[in-house]
């Protein structure tokens, strides 16, 4: 394996001045650059990556943390926060949790070890001290730990007036949402505030069924579309916390003879791209997904210079109109 006083001896400099194309310290001409990057390329010369940081004190590294891979949000939003970071100079370490505490924690240790710049957490299952002991940038996603972390979010409130408003406005009179826990502790919660306040300004009858303590169950969602339609038949308007949850209740609907949006209209919650293979293609709340990314790796950014950055980092919502409304 060629070192770099492989490198140095072939692009006929010192071993000094090749740590310095590496690192980008000081002024350097871009034929000497080229002289360097040449001979790196005919060696098939790789840096190691954990040595540089170790000398720069920075390893140009983000972890992201996320609790289901899986999940066509997340999947989304990952690649949105790769290129983002990419753009900026860092490559991304990633982590799913499975909002595991232990998977979690693990993974924080794991995380510093390797030195990463700072971690955008989408998971969050310990206790807010843990957080603060990390000692690193942080930037969380649709949770709000404590007042001086800052965090990236939707206005879920605002998508849940939206969503409830456009409803109301096509005719629906008896309404449910179907949602992750209020105990969890989940800024998403605001679409579920929404949607009830909504509906009572309206007049309109509504009830909410929630997942007990793991919002990424989907099986349980399915048994509570099957409870909802068992003890309220009559319902002709569903509000769901995320298109996938919508995706399920498309799937009620059909299974149960009833048609869609007829009998009853769905919208959902995220805008992802998947929503439009459905049919009907699903009506959604569409979060600014490239720009949250975007937002996310620049306040690790910012922290990482020494730039001081606001906690509250709220995005703007759209409907995105399909065909279950």
């Amino acid at each position: 394996m060629p070192t770099i006083k492989d490198v140095a001896l072939k692009a006929g400099v010192s071993a000094t001045t090749v740590s310095r194309v590496l690192n980008s310290r000081g002024y350097l001409s871009d034929a000497l650059k080229k002289k360097v990057y040449a001979a790196m390329e005919e060696l098939n010369y790789r840096p190691n990556e954990l040595a540089r940081s170790l000398s720069r004190s920075r390893s140009n590294i983000i972890g992201l943390i996320i609790p289901h891979v899986s999940l066509p949000f997340f999947g989304e939003l990952t690649s949105r926060i790769e290129e983002h970071a990419y753009r900026n100079g860092y490559k991304l370490l990633l982590c799913n949790s499975q909002q595991d505490k232990i998977k979690e924690l693990e993974y924080i240790d794991m995380l510093r070890a390797s030195r990463v710049d700072g971690i955008i957490m989408g998971s969050h299952t310990l206790e807010v001290e843990a957080y603060r002991q990390m000692n690193l940038p942080l930037v969380t996603f649709d949770r709000q730990i404590s007042p001086d972390i800052p965090y990236v979010c939707s206005d879920n409130y605002a998508g849940g007036q939206l969503a409830t408003t456009l409803l109301i406005e096509k005719g629906c009179r008896k309404l449910a949402h179907i949602g992750g826990h209020p105990q969890l502790n989940l800024l998403s919660h605001l679409r579920y505030e929404a949607f009830a306040d909504t509906a009572r300004e309206h007049g309109v009858w509504q009830t909410s069924l929630h997942t007990d303590n793991n919002s990424f169950d989907m099986q349980a969602y399915e048994r509570l579309l099957e409870q909802l339609f068992r003890e309220h038949p009559e319902i002709d308007g569903i509000f769901a916390g995320s298109d996938l949850i919508a995706a399920y209740a498309l799937k009620a609907c059909r299974e149960s003879g009833r048609s869609v949006p007829e009998n009853v209209r769905i919208i959902g919650y995220d805008g992802i791209a998947l929503r439009s293979l459905f049919h009907p293609a699903i009506s959604s709340i569409r979060q600014p997904m490239d720009e949250m990314g975007r937002l996310a790796v620049e306040l690790i950014v910012k922290q990482v210079e020494g730039t001081a950055v606001a906690a509250e980092n709220i995005l703007p919502v759209e409907l995105a109109q399909g065909a279950t409304t």
